[in-house]
């Protein structure tokens, strides 16, 4: 026998960036309660709207499950004393398990007697349960910011207005701040009113005849729906960002899509501007054509039905017409601003209090971006460019249009110093030098962008590593992990002939003129060598396999170009080629027997055996292409070439004796195995591999 559970939390309006988490939060614990308790059932559905979190379980048992669990006590050794009777470790396990010493059973384990107890436990009712265990669903539960409310102790993510608990058609008493569990549901805040649930199956319609949509996915899909309809009717383009959506999504109950303009004027400022007025300020979802061209309309999604749309679209217009006319403001007085004033503003902004001002930071990245151009042979002309784009590259920080709108940062950058008169790659690199801002972003397209973005970011590293914030767990409150994710990806898709240690170098020395850091030079080196091969692991995770990416990391990821090449020839190797095993266990051979090697001067004069002969002319006539193939970064071909020594590898180890009684031939043959070990450790270690 089986009955339908549903528990409904009815609160004040949930900040709608918490409601998804918490709505999955709340079907998580109760799908672990319920195993726990043992109560079966056909799955747990999960419901939120901005004033309730809900969830519906299907044909719950019952009862609980009865069980018979046979639980390993002590050894025989141990539970019998010298005289056969009970010791006190097998009296004690008994009264834990709640059984008497005779009911114990022996039984052999590993060649060992151990003593048995069966221990039976008949399931109880699970209406008998429900009270005591939704309770503590509700007392687990987390959020990012909590409320406390009246003079209860009791904190939640909002104030807890009603309770809906039923098992079947009964009422599951319950109570949290006085507020007692019943079978009454709350409607639509304005177009519904309250409604008895007269059974948990029936939550979703009741809800849908009270103006609620309680089920998240077909509040999103009739979203998607009438936005896509408006733009087919109207033959516009309209952008639907995820997470403005899956805000949106969070902010109605029964969600209409409707459009309104504004003044056309308004297009005269630069075309982010807008869109980020629209989306940040009002939850507005701007309009293209088939051009890309922004277009003098916006969409928006009303909580409510279609009644009098026209007055609402008035309404949304004109609280837009304000913003757009603050903005318009905002846009024109900084332009008034000349660049020379505005870096001398940001001497007055605190960067960090132990790493200086955010004037000190820009000195500090001009000086990086500076030895980092001439690192990588920039002409002289791009040189030119980096020092100009590092030195204004934070400008715009102090325009009123960054400070309104801080998402704005480089965007606005780029359009001020471009009317300024400053040269096209400056303006534009000062929007890069922002690249990659998060995952899947795009990088720096220009010489100077991709300098600067890089110094910017690895001053800021270098600078908190150096006074000890070190991200840790899931600790990264700046973002540390990102830009140095970004460093990666921009010397990767640009491939940058510059090693990550000489990144670091250029930061560091900068630094250690401040005096401000904390480390060595060498404790910072080495955490950031350690900080940098978790990024590049995690890259080249995303294609390549555990084992192969431990095996080319192994061998040194100072050059990420090299390493990500490494890393897919010996991927492709692994899976396309059916006798690679063999190269692998050859060179891990090798590589074994070369750790006893106490020297790497090979006498050839001492290689008397045939095969330890073929062997070292295999390898002599090898070494020099493979390290060529190395040095241009071609990894497929160098893999390719130290495969060639499988054979001489093989014939070797079937023929000779490397631990020779004679000590100098033993020595001269680990010498020689030594040698080419360390070639094949250049690509990767083979024997980190797994098959």
């Amino acid at each position: 026998m089986s009955k339908d559970i549903l528990f409904e939390i009815g609160l004040e309006e949930i900040p709608a960036r918490f409601i998804r988490a918490a709505m999955e939060q709340l079907q998580d614990r109760t799908s672990k309660w319920l195993d726990s308790a043992r109560i079966t059932h056909a799955g747990v559905t999960a419901y939120a709207t901005p004033r309730r979190l809900a969830v519906f379980v299907k044909d719950a048992a019952e009862k609980q499950e009865d069980i018979s669990e046979e639980v390993k006590g002590p050894s025989r050794k141990i539970a019998l004393d010298a005289n056969g009777d009970w010791s006190k470790a097998a009296l004690g396990f008994a009264r834990s398990q709640g059984v008497s010493p005779e009911q114990f059973t022996f039984k052999e384990l590993a060649g060992v007697e151990y003593i048995y107890a069966t221990r039976n436990s008949a399931g109880v009712e699970t209406a008998s349960l429900l009270s005591e265990g939704l309770l503590g669903i509700v007392n687990a539960m987390t959020f990012p910011k909590n409320m406390r409310w009246g003079a209860y102790d009791f904190k939640f993510v909002r104030p807890i207005r009603w309770l809906v608990a039923l098992f079947g058609k009964d009422i599951i008493e319950l109570e949290i701040t006085d507020v007692k569990a019943g079978n009454v549901s709350r409607g639509h805040r304005f177009l519904g009113t309250e409604t008895v649930i007269s059974e948990p199956a029936q939550y979703v319609e009741s809800m849908r005849a009270q103006h609620v949509l309680v089920d998240v996915k077909e509040r999103e899909e009739l979203i998607l729906k009438q936005i896509n309809q408006l733009a087919e009717e109207k033959s516009w383009t309209i952008a639907i960002k995820e997470d403005l959506l899956e805000e949106v999504l969070f902010l109605v109950e029964t969600p209409t899509v409707l459009f309104g303009t504004f003044d056309p004027s308004f297009l005269n400022i630069p075309q982010d501007v807008l869109i980020t007025s629209m989306r940040e300020h009002q939850r507005y979802f701007p309009v293209f054509d088939a051009a890309g061209k922004l277009l003098p309309f916006f969409v928006t999604v009303r909580n409510g039905n279609a009644v009098s749309l026209d007055v609402i679209a008035k309404g949304n217009e004109k609280v837009l017409r304000a913003r757009l006319s603050d903005a318009k403001f905002f846009y024109q007085e900084d332009q008034k601003m000349k660049i020379d004033d505005a870096l001398a503003k940001l001497e007055n902004i605190v960067y960090h209090e132990e790493l200086g001002s955010v004037g000190d930071k820009v000195r500090r990245i001009r000086q990086i971006s500076d030895r980092l151009a001439v690192k990588l042979g920039l002409s002289d002309r791009a040189l030119s460019e980096v020092s100009r784009t590092a030195d204004i590259c934070k400008f715009d920080l102090v325009t009123q249009m960054v400070y309104e709108f801080p998402e704005l940062q480089g965007t606005m950058g780029e359009d001020y110093a471009r009317k300024a008169g400053e040269p096209e790659t400056v303006a534009k690199a000062i929007f890069e030098h922002y690249q990659p801002r998060f995952a899947g972003d795009a990088v720096p397209s220009t010489d100077a962008g991709s300098v600067v973005s890089i110094a910017d970011k690895i001053d800021t590293i270098v600078g908190c590593f150096s006074i000890g914030i070190i991200p840790t767990g899931s600790q990264d409150p700046y973002a540390l992990r990102r830009q140095a994710a970004g460093i990666v990806q921009i010397v990767l898709e640009h491939k940058l002939p510059i090693t990550l240690r000489e990144i670091f170098e250029a930061a560091i020395e900068i630094h250690k003129n401040s005096g401000n850091s904390k480390h060595s030079d060498d404790e910072l080196r080495i955490n950031l060598y350690e900080f940098f091969g978790l990024r590049v692991k995690r890259l080249l995770s995303d294609n390549v396999r555990y084992d192969v990416v431990d095996a080319v990391t192994a061998a040194g990821f100072d050059n990420v170009v090299d390493v990500v090449g490494r890393s897919r020839a010996l991927m492709g190797a692994v899976l396309d080629q059916a006798d690679f095993k063999i190269t692998v266990d050859s060179l891990t051979r090798v590589s074994n027997l070369a750790a006893k090697a106490t020297s790497e001067v090979i006498d050839p004069s001492l290689l008397k055996e045939d095969a330890e002969l073929k062997l070292y002319n295999t390898w002599q006539e090898l070494h020099t292409p493979y390290l060529e193939a190395m040095s241009a970064n071609n990894a497929e071909e160098a893999l390719r070439i130290l495969s060639g020594l499988k054979d001489a590898v093989t014939a070797f180890f079937d023929s000779v004796m490397v631990m020779a009684e004679d000590e100098q031939v033993r020595a001269n043959r680990l010498a020689l195995l030594a040698g080419i070990d360390a070639d094949s450790k250049a690509f990767a270690d083979f024997g980190k591999l797994v098959w």
